[in-house]
């Protein structure tokens, strides 16, 4: 019998090879098992069938094996030993034979079963390079056109593939359009349906302003700048705590810019939501003051192994240290990652009195 020849295939996977760095072992690997599969569905799948696929010429050989026995029961997978003699003297009974066989019309079947292996391959071959390109990427901020939008998802077209911002990955305040542009941080890359990368994007998290501020300040970029901590309400308030261990440059002023330029530019990419940059010190109670800007502190007590912050305000302070629905005090304590408990001078000093009675009480008994 004559094997199927294709020499045409095995110069295409050795062009594949070279221009796409897949492989021809691995393709021809992948056609022997579709070939295998094929056969069985076209011809008899109770056959015990093999197929190789010679690596140098594309020559496709398909070999029924079978079992010789004394007495056939079974002509798909077993043999008689008068017959196997006819392959092989040698050959005895409980032996397994190869008889090579050539189906009609298989030629035709192992072309078309070839050429989707490939292109299949090919596509997985995409799919990893854009998989890894962006895996690479996470971190970064990317721009997308809007293709769909509802609360529950946003779907972007990133270019060589797609961007999902599910629902908690959405700024609350934001309304969004189909075909409107926009930006978003790359939390993650993860296999989507038939293995295609899709990529998670959020405008909600914190690292998006970090981002949108590296990119904003050149200073940050640099180095020159660092950013210690972010704490965000998204769509309505951001706190940034940034440093810099050169004496000379004054990190709050640079990141906010003459006259607030720098700093618009990201409100403007956030849609108006406030950002209250401040300067981070080591000194813990000095930075908690500093993080509940801009309200005016009167004194900071710190418990350092608890990491607990007892706070006093003025009286008329206390309403913007605690901020609208505890915004203020809950964003500072996220920036320091410190517990903040805040006071009024007035409660301060009843909580003292009423400690002091409970004191003298003690003492009489």
């Amino acid at each position: 019998m004559k094997a199927i020849d294709n020499k045409e295939l095995i110069l295409s996977l050795e062009e594949l090879e070279k221009e796409k760095g897949i492989k021809k072992s691995y393709v021809i690997e992948a056609i022997e098992a579709a070939l295998l599969t094929a056969y069985k569905r076209n011809f008899d799948s109770l056959e015990n069938v093999k197929i190789d696929i010679d690596h140098e010429t594309g020559a496709t050989h398909i070999y029924a094996i079978k079992e010789i026995v004394k007495k056939v029961t079974n002509d798909a997978t077993e043999i008689n030993l008068t017959d196997a003699h006819k392959i092989n003297k040698q050959l005895k009974e409980g032996d397994q034979v190869e008889i090579e066989i050539v189906p009609k019309d298989f030629g035709r079947i192992a072309a078309q079963t070839a050429k989707q292996v490939i292109i299949q391959k090919l596509r997985e071959v995409e799919r990893d390079l854009i998989f890894n390109e962006f895996n690479d990427r996470k971190g970064e901020i990317v721009s997308g056109i809007i293709q769909k939008a509802d609360k529950n998802i946003v779907v972007m077209d990133l270019g060589r593939l797609e961007g999902v911002m599910p629902g908690k990955e959405q700024v609350p305040t934001e309304h969004y359009h189909v075909n409107d542009k926009i930006k978003g941080y790359v939390l993650d890359v993860e296999r989507g349906q038939k293995g295609a990368p899709q990529v998670i994007v959020s405008r909600s998290n914190a690292n998006f302003v970090r981002k949108l501020l590296e990119f904003e300040i050149p200073e940050i970029y640099e180095g020159l700048i660092e950013i210690k901590s972010v704490s965000r309400d998204a769509g309505s308030r951001s706190k940034v705590a940034v440093y810099s261990p050169d004496p000379n440059i004054d990190p709050v002023g640079s990141c906010v810019g003459q006259k607030g330029v720098r700093i618009q530019n990201v409100i403007n990419e956030l849609n108006g939501e406030k950002i209250d940059v401040i300067e981070w010190d080591e000194d813990p109670s000095i930075f908690i003051a500093s993080a509940l800007l801009p309200a005016q502190i009167m004194a900071v007590d710190i418990k350092e192994e608890e990491k607990f912050a007892q706070v006093i305000v003025p009286d008329d302070q206390l309403s913007l240290a605690i901020g609208k629905s505890g915004q203020n005090a809950r964003l500072a304590a996220k920036l320091t990652n410190w517990k903040i408990d805040i006071k009024s001078e007035s409660q301060f000093r009843q909580m003292l009195s009423e400690t002091q009675g409970k004191n003298e009480e003690t003492s009489k008994e």
